[in-house]
């Protein structure tokens, strides 16, 4: 149904056009205006039989002039036998393939943390990827666009540090490779992922354990503790009651260093960690031996915050650095906090062979590895580590 005359109306009558109707421009474009008074464009056509309109957009977004360009297209498209309805849409399909494969690692390495991080344990989790992203992975790859990353520059993030900083670039190149899986589920990229260890990157780079052997924090031989602790009990300060309290509970600094007088049970003895405060996210119920309960009753003589021993700063807890700064005062500079937590277990296994390994798992708070076993451990074995700790307890103070 080509018209045999072209450009029929005018920019004034379009613009002055209010009646509802079609108004043929000819050439197959039409000029249609609603009963509320909208006008748009239509290019009306017939391929195969069968006749359709293609809207090519309102007035007066869409000018005249525009709207005959876009006809001409179409018309052309028509002569060659081809739909341009279905040719716009695959045009569009295009561009907007052309538009996610543009999208940069940054964008997604950001989506990627916002639709993840609610499922995190920890402020402490969420901020470690976005210091280890901004610091080492954006400046190199962070405004290319993801469907770009290859090899090449995974490599030139990794290889810098890889020696240096073995475990964080372990870490940085597992954060870029479920970024880029995530960017394939999503359409935004192809192929193999390049972060990729087994079988990909384990052929360019050594093995993270043969680049550095893995520093163990130093642990305090069990056969000391009650010397040790005979020390720490001479030593003043609210430094020292915490690193004793924190020995009798094997417990991490900062389980002890954030605890709150409204997580003790004085006359239940028990010591009830939240989830949130535990690395494991899961709540822990710790049994207080006598010595830890000795702590308590001087703690709460100068009790003055919700704080069990507060540091310097109202309203804040001791800094982890106190207790270092009291083991170099003791001159146990070569003793880390966290590795009494060590000595207690090889106390435990080998002192106290009656203890099974899972009670003294328990104790430490330590997610079991074995799924199977975890099922069917569903307790937390708390009469049995009461018996534990109150063994414990009295070893810390002979002397």
């Amino acid at each position: 149904m080509v018209a045999r005359t072209k450009h029929r109306l005018t920019t004034k009558t379009v613009e002055n056009q209010k009646q509802p109707g079609l108004y043929a421009d000819g050439g197959n474009l039409l000029l249609r205006v609603a009963p509320g008074g909208t006008k748009g464009w239509i290019f009306r056509f017939a391929l195969k039989g069968r006749t359709r309109d293609a809207g090519l957009g309102h007035y007066p977004a869409v000018s005249l002039a525009n709207a005959r360009e876009e006809a001409d297209r179409f018309r052309k498209l028509l002569a060659e036998g081809v739909d341009p309805i279905e040719a716009r849409n695959a045009e569009r399909a295009t561009l907007q393939v052309q538009a996610a494969r543009a999208i940069t690692f940054e964008q997604c390495a950001k989506s990627y943390i916002a639709s993840h991080e609610v499922g995190w344990k920890n402020d402490k989790h969420r901020a470690q990827w976005c210091s280890t992203l901004k610091t080492y992975v954006y400046p190199v790859i962070g405004s290319l666009p993801a469907a770009t990353v290859d090899t090449a520059l995974v490599m030139q993030v990794l290889e810098p540090i890889w020696s240096t900083k073995p475990e964080t670039a372990s870490r940085i190149r597992g954060r870029i490779e479920v970024i880029l899986s995530w960017a394939k589920v999503r359409g935004y990229r192809d192929g193999e992922n390049p972060a990729q260890w087994r079988g990909h990157l384990d052929r360019l780079l050594p093995a993270k354990a043969k680049v550095r052997r893995v520093v163990h924090h130093s642990a305090l031989p069990y056969s000391k503790v009650p010397s040790f602790m005979a020390a720490l009990r001479e030593q003043d300060g609210f430094s020292a009651r915490a690193l004793e309290f924190l020995i009798l509970t094997a417990t991490r600094t900062g389980e002890t260093l954030g605890a709150t007088w409204d997580e003790i049970d004085l006359d239940g003895r028990l010591w009830t960690v939240p989830g949130a405060r535990m690395k494991a996210g899961k709540q822990h119920r710790i049994p207080l031996p006598a010595p830890a309960i000795d702590v308590l009753f001087k703690m709460s003589e100068v009790r003055s915050s919700g704080f069990i021993f507060p540091g310097a700063k109202s309203g804040q807890p001791l800094s982890q650095m106190s207790l270092l700064m009291l083991l170099r005062r003791m001159n146990f500079a070569h003793v880390t906090v966290h590795g009494f937590r060590a000595t207690f277990k090889t106390w435990a296994t080998e002192h106290t062979p009656s203890f099974p390994w899972e009670v003294v798992e328990q104790a430490l708070a330590h997610a079991m590895s074995d799924a199977v076993a975890a099922a069917y451990q569903r307790g937390d074995l708390l009469a049995k580590r009461q018996e534990l700790m109150a063994v414990w307890g009295d070893f810390c103070k002979e002397t």
